[in-house]
């Protein structure tokens, strides 16, 4: 079957490799035994009970915290002053305890098993079926942390991140939902309709103030609105050209990142990296367009006609570009083939590369003493030679910052222009190469050593910056690889450190 897809239709690979499974499992009425009377399975208890499971406790010396979690619910929690027997596991669909011996722990685990049990033993791995993540609690939304073991402070600190972003209303917005369901579907029959409405839900749960009691009213609301909708719309989808910046997924807009979970189709080019892709919908088809350099690729007329023909099908298209769509994207001519068409399009801005390039050197374009104006510019025409009609008096500014895209086989050639027409040989430039990726690379040297032919970064997408602005970035001691590269060197490290604290704290 595989041999039958056509080139543009085959995908990469969605997912890396996982080390556990995230799942959720319903407990509710379900018999648990849980072993152990420290405060640490006090916790555990109390999140085992709020899931719906009847927990049953055996500890000798049960912590205070554990006697007043008992005495609190003792519809759910009752607790034995004893050790555990192999009798204790029948029917049990959830075994944790806290068994400081490891023979003793094997031998819990065996016995849970055989009897079909799903076995957590704290601090064991090796006896563990299943662990005991971070919880964001904003029921029904439930958001679990896991770091695998590596580091748990760390999986605690992006708890707290994502407490203080999610709203203390989303678990009501989500319940509302939850019973408009049904409603839902006789309101607005169409799938396309039912879409727009989720993503005007979306932005009421992460935004609104509205009073919970009016929730419902407000759903009714958004239905009858998308419905409006969808009769002037004809049902038809619509085309979504989004910026994916120059690579590092961090620097995704949340715009971006909202268009690609809602996308029906990605159609993208060869600068959006795997890690971009890794956060579209998972369901969503991808369909490669990708311009190699000066050879053989697909012409701009056919992508207009992929991207208009897919929404006239009553997709929601998502065109995905590299940096930013307005900055030598063409999308000039994909936003005139939809209106020709009559498709609805929309633009969502990404990070140009030249301010990635900037920010990985921590230099600026601009700067009030001898550089008041940046221009961008293309250094190859449809032909891969040298655009004629350049300006090239105005590049010659010494007061302006130029950034050269796609210029890797014509910068000497500019250059050399650039000379001629009054811009001093000493000038300074910066050419980066895979700018904001692992595997960025700069070269420092000036506007007279790229005439007579340096050597740039051979690999990648290229962008080169001239002015007196990027001087400091040729005071870097960095020559091949860049500030970038070196944030990760230090990331790995406080990693690392991490690691070391956590192993210390569970020894």
């Amino acid at each position: 079957m595989n041999a039958s897809l056509r080139p543009e239709d085959r995908r990469p690979a969605r997912l890396s490799a996982l080390p556990k499974l995230p799942v959720f499992f319903d407990l509710a009425g379900r018999s648990i035994l849980v072993v152990g009377g420290s405060d640490g399975i006090a916790w555990k208890v109390e999140l085992l009970a709020a899931a719906g499971g009847t927990v049953r406790i055996l500890a000798k010396d049960p912590s205070p915290e554990l006697l007043a979690l008992v005495q609190n619910d003792p519809e759910r929690l009752t607790l034995s002053r004893r050790g555990w027997c192999g009798a204790d596991l029948q029917g049990v669909s959830v075994a944790v305890a806290d068994i400081d011996n490891q023979r003793e722990a094997k031998l819990f685990a065996d016995i849970a098993r055989r009897r079909g049990a799903l076995v957590n033993v704290v601090d064991q791995p090796a006896f563990c079926d299943f662990q005991f993540g971070s919880i964001v609690n904003r029921a029904p939304v439930i958001v679990s942390i896991s770091t695998d073991g590596a580091a748990p402070i760390l999986g605690q600190a992006i708890r707290r991140r994502i407490e203080a972003v999610l709203p203390s209303s989303l678990g009501a917005w989500a319940q509302a939902a939850k019973d408009f369901r049904d409603k839902l579907r006789d309101l607005v029959p169409t799938r396309q309709g039912r879409r727009r409405f989720w993503e005007q839900f979306v932005d009421a749960a992460f935004a609104s103030r509205t009073h919970e009691r009016s929730l419902t009213a407000t759903l009714d609301q958004f239905a009858q609105e998308v419905c409006g909708e969808a009769l002037e719309r004809r049902a038809l989808g619509e085309v979504v050209i989004v910026g994916a910046g120059p690579g590092n997924p961090e620097l995704l807009t949340l715009k971006a990142m909202r268009e690609l979970q809602a996308a029906d189709v990605i159609v993208y080019d060869r600068l959006v990296t795997p890690a971009i892709l890794e956060l579209a919908r998972r369901e969503a088809r991808r369909i490669h367009v990708g311009k190699e350099g000066h050879g053989a690729s697909c012409r701009q007329e056919d992508i207009n006609a992929l991207i208009v023909d897919l929404a006239l099908a009553g997709q929601r298209v998502v065109r995905l570009k590299g940096g930013d769509p307005a900055i030598f994207g063409r999308t000039g001519e994909e936003v005139a083939a939809c209106r020709e068409a009559g498709v609805s399009v929309r633009i969502v801005p990404g990070i140009t590369t030249a301010s990635a390039a900037a920010a990985s050197l921590n230099v600026s374009l601009t700067h009030r003493d001898h550089a008041q104006r940046v221009q961008f510019i293309t250094a190859h025409d449809r032909h891969g030679d040298l655009p004629e009609n350049l300006n090239i008096g105005a590049l010659a500014d010494p007061q302006a910052t130029t950034v050269v895209y796609m210029g890797r086989r014509t910068a000497a050639k500019l250059a050399t222009r650039l000379i001629e027409s009054g811009l001093p040989p000493d000038t300074p430039v910066v050419a980066i190469s895979n700018v904001s990726r692992d595997d960025q690379q700069s070269s420092h040297t000036t506007i007279k050593n790229v005439a007579h032919g340096a050597s740039l970064p051979e690999s990648g997408p290229l962008i080169i910056a001239i002015g007196a602005s990027v001087s400091a970035a040729n005071e870097s001691p960095i020559q091949q690889g860049s500030a970038f590269n070196a944030l990760n060197e230090e990331r790995q490290l406080v990693a690392e450190n991490q690691q070391a604290v956590s192993a210390l704290l569970d020894h």
